[in-house]
């Protein structure tokens, strides 16, 4: 399986009410570019937060952006500083409840959407009726890993492809059973997308093309451990 990422540019500043379909297939056309069938369409949350008008003005303070983190938070995780890991009321468990500040105007911060397999799945039905394809979409966000350096896109919203391949109960190269073994494949396609995205280079959008998708397709609450599941909670 050859996999190809290409990455959408021309997609330029996304407001409240625009639609994202009709944004992103006007900037498909002017590079030039195709979208195929199974094609996956990675999407970072801002612009997808930025459409639905979840965006918040006249932040002027370090003050005024600890309060929306808290109020975004269902419960803190950790706190050093002024940083602080908090669950959202998603499940994710990320650094500041996801409330972002980066790439945008001054004084103006980034909630994450209000349902990002929702937001995920209205994205897909729309191009699939604009252009006849079957498609999946994928909305990301960047978060920091536990016992590793550095950030990585993961999958928040998920609609037509898989969350995770089960491999449980199926055989290694040696014969010997898996009990374990789930891959967050929806995860390694965001990472993969923001290697043609960038966190800095103004491409919110990348196709990820050339991936087998015939296992279920999944949702991102599907990538959130459960409590009782977690042993250093």
């Amino acid at each position: 399986m050859t996999v190809q990422l290409i990455p959408i540019d021309g997609i330029g500043e996304v407001v409240k009410g625009d639609s994202l379909a009709a944004t992103i297939l006007e900037a498909v056309g002017i590079g030039r570019s195709t979208l195929q069938d199974r094609d996956v369409l990675v999407v970072t949350h801002k612009i997808v937060s930025k459409a639905e008008g979840a965006v918040v003005t006249g932040v002027d303070s370090d003050a005024d952006y600890r309060r929306i983190v808290e109020q975004q938070a269902v419960s803190v995780v950790r706190r050093r500083g002024d940083l602080i890991i908090a669950e959202t009321r998603h499940g994710f468990v990320c650094a500041n409840a996801g409330v972002d500040r980066s790439n945008v105007a001054p004084g103006t911060i980034v909630l994450l959407p209000e349902d990002p397999d929702r937001s995920a799945h209205k994205l897909r039905t729309r191009l699939e009726r604009a252009t006849g394809l079957q498609l999946g979409v994928i909305i990301t966000d960047t978060f920091g890993r536990a016992w590793r350096r550095g950030v990585v896109d993961f999958a928040i919203g998920i609609s037509g492809v898989p969350a995770i391949i089960d491999h449980r109960g199926q055989k290694d190269m040696h014969g010997r059973i898996m009990e374990v073994t789930e891959v967050g494949v929806a995860d390694e396609i965001a990472a993969a997308a923001d290697l043609v995205m960038g966190k800095a280079d103004g491409v919110p959008v990348a196709i990820v093309r050339g991936l087998d998708l015939s296992a279920p397709p999944g949702r991102g609450s599907d990538l959130v451990r459960a409590p009782e599941e977690d042993l250093f909670r």
